[in-house]
């Protein structure tokens, strides 16, 4: 299953979760509604009913439709509650289970052991960087939480980390990292939301009970029916709590067992080391505290892990994942069945641990620079790889991040420093427009930012233009704890800057796409729009630009190079009908307009116009960087995060 079709059947998931919630409160509005008809018989005739003809008689159209509203009120409500407390995204999660950051400047090497993993396999997903939560918990567990990529949390547990080598860290992560480009984490958070809610009616039992416990026994025989009433009535609530626990299981084991089955296939691919992941699952097995987590808050996210992260009956009755053994035959056949005692890791971790390995640079050993020499065939293939990047394209990824001058890496870790990153990528050339951007810069910066930028700029203007994007991922997570007012200022500095020569190149609209969207979405300012386009023709204008706009970009003022890639490109997308427009029908601001609406495409129609999209800038047999940087920023901002494209 590639990335697109994970997608849709994301889409399809998240169809069949309101389907089975909805038959759950249904459920649940008949199971109250009969008690509600128990206990008012009861309280009139002072005997338990004990025939459907006798509860029948009861029964009045006015008291069912209130307390269909009621439940249904409860539940909703109380699902909306929960969701909107998520809205914060992954942290939310991770703080709730007990997770603390790990800072990304941190020089513990078990730390950077974790770290580096998660910033290689980031770059070759072309995922924004996700933050990194610590688990004080000694069994080895992990979990990738919140709503996008771009306020995605990676939560790994103390006894993962301690006991896990580097490349099983590597398949646990990379199993995570599926869970976020297969669009299951945002899944799992809408889960949590619908099942608080359908648990609320136990809630709601329990304190009634609680609230009756004062009542006098002594009062008269119709008072002493009504308390007994009311208790009863509080009791059933409570049972039929449990019967919500049963749905919220069962949807759990529905929505969940398969998906691990897929993530560990996806890691074996990520990874192609089978070796990593089988190794964690049957460390688990030997550990004595297993996956459990000891967490107050771990049922509740209990479908969300790496491993069993609870040991209950419903949860024995209703697993959200399957058994380990199942898992490890399933990715090592040859396996004899005996777990491994695991051992607390003893090799050093240094901070460069991201030093290219000799095993990495064999498999980068193919990889060529981008631009120089990369067919249509690569481009097509890095499109085929969104979701599940090789394994040349995660040690690619290490040699990339080798490269980043570490005087740009070391301030992306810094919510302050990485602001300095980012004015110092758009100082321009021209030294009378980069006098204003200074003047700029020196009026809404603060005197540390503004030292830093200077130190930064002659670094930044001469940067492989192949390690932008990589700056790029590696930057969003120092963006995101910046406070909302100062995320708004920075945003509004830096398109002032960008604006200062009075336009915006390719190069400035790469960041407004990769980065500020992605930061935008988690800081709030922006929400993914849903995908509602079915077929090619919804979009067929906006088509038109994006495919003219790259035809134009790839081939300079060649007007004939231009058509003729253009033409490529409508035959790659079958679409005879689109027709080339000329650069002055074209603008960013109508460039971004265009790529927002062709993001609502359905999953399965994006590929079509990347490919349409490689194949107008190979037309002519080569390729520039700016080419394939304008595809990937495409793809990104169609919310498809395509790996980096090397020549093989």
């Amino acid at each position: 299953m590639n990335f697109f079709e994970a997608q849709d059947r994301a889409r399809r998931h998240t169809v069949r979760l309101v389907v089975l919630f909805i038959l759950a409160v249904i459920g649940m509005i008949a199971l109250v509604n009969l008690l509600v008809l128990w206990v008012m018989a009861y309280n009139q005739t002072g005997q338990a009913p004990t025939t459907v003809a006798t509860l029948l008689k009861h029964f009045r159209w006015d008291t069912f439709v209130t307390v269909a509203i009621g439940v249904g009120a409860l539940v909703l409500g109380g699902s909306t509650y929960k969701i909107l407390m998520l809205a914060g995204g992954g942290r939310v999660i991770a703080e709730a289970l007990g997770g603390s950051i790990i800072v990304r400047n941190s020089t513990d090497p078990m730390h950077r052991k974790i770290l580096n993993v998660v910033e290689e396999m980031a770059i070759a997903s072309a995922l924004p960087l996700p933050t990194v939560y610590l688990l004080n918990e000694s069994g080895i567990n992990a979990f990738a939480a919140g709503w996008t990529p771009s306020d995605a949390v990676i939560g790994i547990t103390r006894g993962a980390v301690k006991y896990l080598s580097r490349d099983e860290l590597q398949g646990v992560i990379a199993h995570e990292f599926s869970h976020i480009l297969n669009g299951d984490m945002r899944l799992n958070v809408r889960l949590t939301g619908v099942l608080h809610g359908i648990l609320l009616l136990g809630i709601a039992g329990y304190y009634l009970m609680r609230s009756l416990r004062y009542a006098r026994s002594g009062r008269s025989a119709r008072g002493g029916s009504a308390v007994l009433a009311l208790v009863a009535l509080g009791l059933g609530l409570f049972v039929i709590g449990y019967v919500g626990t049963f749905f919220g299981s069962w949807i759990k084991a529905m929505v969940s067992r398969q998906r691990e089955y897929l993530g560990d296939a996806s890691a074996v691919r990520f990874t192609r080391n089978q070796e990593g992941i089988a190794g964690a699952l049957k460390k688990i097995g030997g550990l004595r505290s297993g996956s459990t987590l000891e967490s107050p808050a771990a049922a509740e996210f209990s479908h969300a892990y790496f491993a069993r992260g609870v040991s209950s009956l419903m949860e024995s009755l209703f697993a959200t994942h399957p058994p380990l053994d199942e898992r490890i035959r399933r990715i090592d056949p040859t396996w004899d069945g005996r777990f491994t005692e695991p051992k607390p890791e003893t090799s050093t971790y240094v901070l460069d641990d991201l030093a290219v390995r000799p095993e990495d640079s064999e498999r980068a050993r193919q990889a060529t620079a981008i631009g120089l020499g990369v067919a249509m065939a690569d481009a097509v293939r890095a499109i085929d790889q969104i979701g599940q990047p090789s394994d040349a394209q995660v040690g690619y990824a290490r040699e990339l991040l080798t490269k980043i001058p570490d005087a740009l890496k070391r301030e992306t870790h810094d919510p302050y420093g990485v602001r300095a990153v980012m004015y110092a990528l758009v100082m321009h050339a021209d030294p009378a427009v980069q006098k204003v951007q200074w003047g700029l810069l020196e009026e809404r910066a603060d005197k540390g930012t503004y030292r830093k930028t200077e130190e930064l700029t002659p670094i930044a203007a001469t940067l492989d233009r192949r390690l932008r994007l990589p700056l790029l991922d590696l930057s969003l997570p120092a963006l995101r704890e910046l406070t909302a007012t100062q995320y708004r200022e920075f945003r509004e500095t830096l398109m002032a800057l960008m604006r200062a020569d009075k336009k915006i190149d390719f190069g400035e609209w790469v960041i407004q796409r990769v980065l500020l969207q992605r930061a935008d979405e988690a800081h709030g300012l922006r929400k993914r729009p849903p995908a509602k386009f079915g077929m090619l023709g919804d979009v067929k204008p906006e088509c038109e630009l994006l495919l003219s706009l790259v035809a134009h970009t790839e081939h300079g003022d060649d007007s004939a190079a231009a058509a003729q890639a253009f033409d490529a490109g409508r035959k790659a997308i079958g679409a005879a009908a689109l027709n080339l427009l000329s650069r002055q029908d074209m603008s960013l601001r109508r460039l971004n307009e265009a790529v927002d609406k062709i993001g609502q495409l359905k999953p399965l129609l994006k590929p079509r116009l990347l490919k349409a999209c490689a194949a107008c800038i190979a037309a002519d047999g080569r390729t520039t960087v700016a080419g394939i940087e304008l595809l990937r920023a495409v793809a990104s901002s169609l919310d498809c995060p395509m790996p980096p494209v090397i020549k093989t």
